[in-house]
């Protein structure tokens, strides 16, 4: 773990240490290269700054696998940021983080969410607010518990050493926050979700948020290995695109960090490499009863205790 005093140079030296290792990871694991797009925001747009855009397209084991550094400033806070924070709402702000969704070409292996941020805002008083927030989820198109297990016993870890209190609070957060309220249905088998968090003070909170973004590669890699090679049909392949269209419905309807983006004068080709490249929708899909599809209904996407 690096340095954790929470300066915004070291916030910044960190994320995009992470995003280094773990791009080269993935990379490593597909045998493909990521296009790397650094970016700066143009004079006069609402938000200013810059950041790099890593995006892995048609791999061999991810069909999609994008990771994104950013770090901007804006004169606005946006309404999806101030919603616990009213005191802030209007204030200037500076936020950086590092955001990934990777979407496997193989049905058997799970989509894979992680983000770790920091956002700053000077208060009425004109003292400077930080707070931090991020985590990470798992959303399988066909369930196995040992991966699940795995997952949630490496977020519980990663949060060990921060109070007994963080993963259940954290897990339970996660379940709530990545879940379609129009379908009733959560996206997948969860995780660890923060939102808003400085209650450990700033340097410990942020060696809290180096702890999530270095647990990372632990939780799925072994996932990713486990599954990539399993053999698949069509039947799976069409499930997979069913199942994306759920992804795509809770990204754009439901995400804070997509509508914070997009409120703020974001850059849009950044805040959207979370789409999967292909998905699709049927009317009204029933999985057979007893099939691997429909349990991933009837015992996967269920809130319950993995470890």
């Amino acid at each position: 773990m690096s340095d954790t005093t929470a300066t915004p140079e070291r916030v910044r030296a960190y994320l995009i240490g992470l995003q280094d290792r773990i791009t080269n990871a993935i990379a490593a694991m597909d045998g493909g290269t990521f296009l790397s797009d650094a970016w700066e925001k143009a004079p006069g747009e609402p938000l200013q700054g810059n950041g790099i855009t890593r995006i892995l397209e048609g791999g061999t084991v991810f069909e999609r696998a994008g990771c994104g550094f950013s770090h901007v400033r804006g004169p606005k806070l946006p309404p999806s940021a101030t919603q616990h924070r009213p005191e802030l709402s209007g204030a200037p702000f500076e936020a950086m983080g590092v955001s990934l969704v990777f979407h496997p070409r193989n049905p058997y292996v799970p989509t894979v969410h992680m983000n770790v941020r920091m956002l700053a805002a000077k208060n009425p008083q004109g003292d400077t607010v930080c707070w931090f927030g991020g985590g990470m989820d798992l959303t399988p198109y066909y369930g196995f518990n040992e991966d699940a297990v795995h997952f949630h016993q490496v977020c519980k870890g990663a949060l060990s050493d921060f109070g007994d209190d963080k993963y259940p609070r954290f897990k339970k957060w996660c379940d709530e926050y990545f879940f379609l309220k129009h379908r009733n249905e959560p996206r997948g088998v969860g995780g660890i979700f923060f939102d808003d968090f400085s209650e450990l003070g700033q340097d410990r909170s942020f060696a809290m948020l180096q702890s999530v973004g270095d647990a990372f590669l632990a939780a799925y890699l072994p996932i990713a290995e486990r599954r990539k090679d399993m053999s698949y049909t069509p039947r799976e392949r069409d499930f997979q695109l069913y199942r994306r269209g759920r992804y795509v419905e809770f990204n754009l309807v439901w995400d804070r960090g997509t509508h914070f983006g997009l409120q703020s004068g974001g850059r849009t080709e950044s805040i959207l490499l979370s789409m999967p490249p292909h998905a699709s929708w049927s009317y009204q899909h029933v999985a057979a009863a007893g099939s691997p599809e429909e349990a991933l209904t009837s015992h996967f996407l269920t809130a319950r205790d993995w470890v």
